[in-house]
């Protein structure tokens, strides 16, 4: 499927998330990303019992399914191996070998099954999300689960030369109505950390700025802290052509978080454009905001930059923010 196509699908595809939601476009603050590990330690080897030792047969139901579980029994209790979901455990019997078997194997049942419903797909994923369809993967970057979404941004990542995803990313950055927009734009944003590995166009370049800039000035919140990130790869990944510009339009952003985000993000255009050293200072010093937080904060990033320090004075956060 051509790029215009991923774009075109991706915007029905949130348009039928939204229609699952009663037309509820209210953005969810996501929780951190847990990374997870699978297979856990198999519980067999720490009591020395051998593959052989597995000589019974029984199983387990989960969601509908059946899983089948090779039994041994020793003077250690009885263990189950579940080789369809590479995963061990034991119980005093088959029966609580059983249901710890099947409590234990709730974490990754429960991962795929959310991917599957995340790609609109019955039961659960039991694939590898590197091997996924291009548009399967930029779906994941709107899992609830952050651990997949960042998976998903690996896979894209690793195949940035390969595929022209720059216009379905951007639709991510403009998107105001799915769920769980704002770590699914953490990732883009993250992705853009490497923008020339997605494309050199100057054009393309623009467009991505473009689409960052909206993101900060209409930010309602910082969940995820995207907006944040939105001002660190302006100001410290594209602040050449059009980023720092961008950021300077921004400090006078409708969006108090946006605003922040820039104030923030111009401290490393000095970084890396340094010429604009003067310019940016005197925006800084002279910023007027009705956030009186965001005046003492600019005035003091400005008074490090002036000053040459490495560590910058921190983000402040307002009275009343979640996120």
């Amino acid at each position: 499927m051509p790029e215009t196509g991923w774009t075109n699908e991706l915007r029905a595809y949130v348009d039928r998330v939204v229609a699952r939601r009663g037309g509820d476009t209210t953005a969810i603050r996501p929780d951190h990303r847990r990374k997870f590990h699978w297979p856990p330690h198999p519980v067999s080897y720490e009591f020395h019992v051998h593959p052989s030792d597995f000589t019974g047969l029984t199983s387990f139901q989960a969601y509908g399914e059946t899983f089948p579980v090779k039994v041994a029994r020793t003077p250690h209790g009885v263990f189950g191996r579940c080789e369809d979901l590479w995963h061990e455990d034991r119980g005093d019997t088959e029966e609580e070998m059983l249901a710890n078997l099947r409590a234990s194997s709730e974490p990754l049942l429960a991962r795929q099954r959310l991917i599957n419903e995340t790609l609109e797909r019955p039961g659960r994923f039991t694939g590898i999300i590197g091997e996924l369809e291009a548009l399967d993967k930029i779906k994941l970057l709107y899992c609830s689960n952050r651990d997949v979404a960042h998976e998903a941004r690996v896979q894209i990542e690793k195949r940035a030369s390969d595929f022209r995803w720059v216009p379905a990313l951007l639709s991510i950055l403009h998107d105001e109505r799915h769920p769980h927009r704002r770590s699914a734009q953490w990732c883009v944003l993250d992705l853009f950390e490497s923008f020339p590995a997605f494309v050199v166009e100057s054009e393309l370049e623009r467009q991505a700025v473009a689409a960052i800039e909206n993101l900060m000035a209409t930010a309602a919140d910082d969940y995820a802290r995207t907006i944040y990130k939105a001002g660190v790869v302006l100001g410290g990944h594209l602040p050449y052509r059009y980023g720092g510009d961008a950021l300077l339009r921004l400090i006078t952003a409708p969006s108090r978080i946006g605003r922040r985000a820039a104030i923030h993000g111009l401290y490393h255009v000095v970084e890396w454009v340094p010429e604009r050293k003067d310019e940016i200072v005197n925006a800084l010093r002279n910023h007027q905001d009705p956030e009186p937080l965001l005046v003492e904060y600019a005035v003091a990033l400005a008074k490090d930059i002036e000053d040459g320090e490495i560590d910058h004075v921190v983000e402040p956060d307002f009275e009343d923010e979640s996120r």
